[in-house]
């Protein structure tokens, strides 16, 4: 009756005995704060708005995977952000780079920014500012106002 207890238990625990959780060793404290800060920068192709670092796909633990064989192999920051990047396209990047094809990206917010302050600049100029009576017409009005009076 034990023997059945633990296995049932066992089973029911499988999943969390089957997790891996990637270890990787570093020669310095510096090189694993880089490939934190590179796998939190890093999106997952898989996974929608998850880094690397959070994510849970089999493709980002081989790009966690790359990224620490690259760091171990001394390649720097841009390297290997130019490396995923030449790789994976711009999607891999949180902050796409300023190139030709990305410019509309960025500039983009500047130009609704210029089209939204045009239409706002008509819409006041175009505004109908009542024009100051006359000598007549406040008379007209006086007359009119003393009427409903009565």
């Amino acid at each position: 009756m034990k023997i059945y207890t633990l296995l049932i238990l066992l089973l029911g625990f499988q999943p969390y005995l089957i997790a891996s959780i990637d270890v990787y060793p570093f020669p310095n404290q510096k090189l694993s704060e880089r490939y934190e800060r590179l796998i939190s920068e890093l999106r997952c192709p898989q996974c929608l708005n998850t880094n690397l670092a959070g994510s849970d796909a089999m493709i980002a633990q081989d790009l966690r995977r790359e990224v620490h064989r690259l760091l171990i192999e001394g390649k720097t920051d841009e390297q290997i952000l130019d490396f995923m990047q030449y790789r994976y396209g711009d999607f891999i990047l949180y902050k796409p780079r300023f190139e030709l094809r990305t410019s509309f990206l960025w500039l983009s917010p500047i130009f609704l920014i210029f089209i939204a302050a045009l239409i706002w600049f008509q819409i006041v100029r175009n505004r109908k500012v009542p024009m100051p009576l006359n000598d007549n017409e406040e008379a007209q009005l006086n007359r009119i106002l003393e009427g409903r009076d009565r």
